[in-house]
């Protein structure tokens, strides 16, 4: 190393990026030492500060020194412990050349210095040409005073607390995202997203699972919500991947505009009102991976089994269908009426390769092997089949029954099906 070039010794030693390493190499020499300035990223782990000799210096202290040799720092990440004093100076150094920004805060609401909290947010606006900026744990009582990000491309809020009015005054300082998650977002009841440029969007909404939410973003492509019982996208037509879930409560109501480059749709939750079932599966006409893991439909806290769904207009509405993962109720209602009829108008399933079918009970066991026989008789290009099959409690012989006609089904058919 001693014998490399200063320019070759300064692109090494800037790919380490852990706070305790660059220290470490501080202390080999003193060419080691005067490459710290050329590090383009800083990384300060939540132990970063652990087991080292006491010198009286803060963390914050620290964290400073170091900032303040680097000529040009672009990305800072700190999970140990800090102050608002403290990231307000270190912003004061590297906060206009930094590209990226990533940052544990760990406000705890019932931590007693609450402004403490709030300055911290505040301080991040001196990073005015930011390009992504992740923060861990972050409690939002007012809105921050921050100019427009105008280079901010990439927002993560995680572990968020927050109310509507702040988020939207938070949407309107970063109006040029493309990307955003929120994840683990508490005290939002009613959800307005107006972002021009947003392509993919992420959210998690804890609680009740009754958040109502309305998304405006013209060129959104990959859009995934946790926790919504109504949810509308007016603007849709360029949207690809789609997954709506909700653990906690019901979706009542979902409204998309067309949906002609769907190509993956997931629904997943206890229950979903069937006429909202019913609304995503006739716009997912051109989707070619659909998963389907929900419980019940029904009203209210009645919670009822799925309808009938007719085979043969399922696929035809859905022919460019290529994975089908199919769980309890939806594999359930799949129905094969006038099976000679069918067989004799020439009905095929185009593109289905493969299929995933989770079977939770025997009700309906004889209707469930004719769909799984169906599925492998009109399947043309089927490649695979996977019966995943849960734990049944019944002690009841017919499920040794059902149990051999699976395993008779396989042996048949070993070449592509295959049971879990």
């Amino acid at each position: 190393m001693e014998s490399l070039p200063d320019v070759l010794l300064q692109v090494i030693l800037s790919r380490i990026n852990d706070a305790r390493e660059v220290a470490a190499c501080n202390c080999v020499s003193k060419r080691w030492n005067d490459s710290t300035a050329y590090i383009k990223a800083l990384r300060f782990p939540h132990n970063s500060f652990d087991n080292i000799c006491s010198t009286g210096e803060s963390s914050d202290t620290i964290i400073r020194r170091m900032l303040s040799r680097v000529l040009q720092l672009e990305k800072l990440v700190v999970y140990s412990p800090f102050s608002s004093a403290g990231i307000e100076s270190w912003l004061s150094i590297v906060g206009q050349s930094l590209r990226d920004l990533e940052l544990r805060m760990d406000d705890v609401p019932n931590d007693h210095n609450i402004s403490d909290k709030q300055s911290k947010v505040e301080c991040i606006g001196a990073a005015s040409n930011l390009e992504s900026l992740r923060l861990w744990g972050v409690l939002i009582l007012h809105s921050p005073k921050w100019n427009v990000f105008q280079n901010l491309r990439n927002l993560e809020l995680i572990d968020l607390q927050v109310d509507q009015p702040v988020l939207n005054f938070v949407f309107q300082s970063c109006p040029f995202v493309t990307r955003l998650l929120l994840l683990k977002c508490q005290g939002v009841l009613s959800l307005s997203i107006n972002l021009t440029y947003l392509e993919e969007c992420k959210l998690d909404i804890y609680g009740m699972g009754n958040c109502s939410l309305t998304l405006n973003s013209p060129v959104i492509e990959s859009f995934e919500v946790q926790g919504c019982s109504v949810i509308v996208v007016p603007q849709s037509q360029h949207l690809r991947h789609l997954s709506i879930s909700n653990k906690a409560g019901r979706v009542y109501r979902v409204d998309f505009g067309n949906l002609p480059a769907l190509e993956f749709l997931s629904m997943r939750g206890i229950c979903w009102y069937w006429d909202a079932i019913c609304k995503m599966l006739k716009l997912a006409t051109e989707v070619k991976h659909l998963f389907m893991k929900v419980e019940f439909t029904g009203d209210f806290e009645t919670l009822q089994p799925f309808p009938e769904i007719d085979f043969v207009d399922f696929f035809n509405n859905h022919k460019k269908l290529q994975k089908f993962d199919i769980h309890g109720a939806m594999f359930a209602a799949l129905h094969l009426r006038n099976n000679v009829q069918h067989m004799n108008s020439g009905f095929v399933i185009p593109c289905l390769e493969e299929v995933v079918i989770t079977v939770r009970s025997l009700l309906n066991a004889e209707q469930k092997m004719s769909t799984l026989e169906s599925l492998l008789k009109y399947g043309e290009n089927l490649r695979i089949m996977v019966i995943k099959i849960t734990q049944m409690k019944s002690t009841h012989r017919s499920v040794d029954d059902f149990f051999k006609q699976i395993s008779w089904f396989k042996y048949m058919n070993q070449n592509i099906v295959k049971i879990e």
